[in-house]
């Protein structure tokens, strides 16, 4: 037996994001299970998503209302362990590689070591997966699977100029300047999980 898994990240919805893309229902549609790897933003998002299927989901750092989720869960789906967590760190780690990327136009690649963090925070799983970086990554290390699907809202020169018609903070407006102006980004991007006894599949399906 298989079971399908729909894996989301970084939905942002409706901070940046003012509505799922429809791409989003497209892909996921038949999933057995849908996890949600943090920065969901709203209740509302993940009752859309529950629409398609059950829904376990992580609390990330812009996840402040959301109160009643965990920071990481452990599911067991047909015998495999997969835990799911959100991803961030210490600032000191986060910030300064939120600015070299900033300043670099997004060829500075971020948050490199944050997989083998991970790896020896959940010794015993047979999965993790993250979101945080909004980078899409599978990745084996020492036999386990670290799977990232990439962020559902992602920076680039447009989304940076329409966050800026939004009324940011000073904070924000001053970062936004330099976003605008992104050279490199991703696309945005979900990923499925096909789990059975005998493995875990990863895909990344780009919306």
């Amino acid at each position: 037996m298989t079971t399908r898994i729909g894996v989301v990240a970084d939905t942002h919805c409706p901070e940046f994001l003012e509505r799922l893309p429809d791409r989003l229902f497209e892909v996921l549609s038949g999933v057995d299970l849908i996890v949600h790897a943090g920065d969901v933003d709203a209740e509302e998002t993940l009752a859309a998503l529950r629409r398609l299927a059950p829904v376990e989901a992580v609390k990330g750092d812009h996840d402040r209302s959301l109160d009643n989720l965990p920071a990481s869960r452990e599911l067991t789906v047909e015998g495999k362990r997969i835990v799911v967590v959100h991803g961030q760190r210490s600032r000191w780690l986060e910030e300064p590689n939120t600015l070299i990327w900033t300043l670099s136009l997004g060829y500075f690649r971020p948050h490199r070591g944050l997989p083998r963090a991970l790896r020896r925070r959940f010794p015993y799983a047979h999965a993790i997966v993250y979101g945080h970086t909004h980078r899409a990554r599978v990745e084996i290390i020492d036999g386990v699977l670290l799977f990232n699907p990439g962020g559902v809202y992602q920076w680039s020169p447009a989304t940076a100029k329409h966050r800026l018609t939004q009324n940011p903070g000073w904070f924000e407006w001053c970062w936004l300047q330099v976003a605008c102006h992104l050279r490199r980004y991703m696309n945005p991007s979900v990923g499925i999980l096909e789990v059975s006894a005998s493995g875990i599949v990863p895909r990344v399906v780009v919306l």
